[in-house]
């Protein structure tokens, strides 16, 4: 019994760092953004439904510090920024789409 609770406790610790990095609430939409290649800040702000400036930041600053999102600063002026999906990033694709495949079938 107390190693199937240990099991529980791990699998449950697990899944809260999975969603520290992808649970954010803007977090799956901007990587679906992504999913089609290289951005632009300005791009993603367009993309993403609703989202304001301050919580894209946020958002794509979490995915680079937890190796999702790759940034790209050019020497422009004003700065050009891409963004990127890393090789880690990408391999959320079919698990995102399965997610999005499940929304609509069960959530309305």
């Amino acid at each position: 019994m107390g190693v199937k609770k240990n099991k529980i406790i791990g699998e449950r610790c697990a899944l809260q760092d999975i969603l520290g990095v992808i649970g954010g609430k803007w977090s799956m939409s901007i990587i679906y953004a992504l999913f089609s290649g290289k951005k632009r800040f300005s791009e993603l702000e367009r993309m993403v439904p609703n989202i304001n400036t301050r919580m894209l930041v946020k958002e794509l600053k979490n995915m680079e510090a937890n190796g999702i999102v790759k940034r790209k600063v050019f020497a422009t002026v004003p700065p050009t920024v891409e963004y990127t999906l890393t090789t880690k990033g990408e391999k959320l694709e079919p698990i995102i789409n399965e997610l999005y495949k499940w929304g609509l079938e069960y959530v309305s």
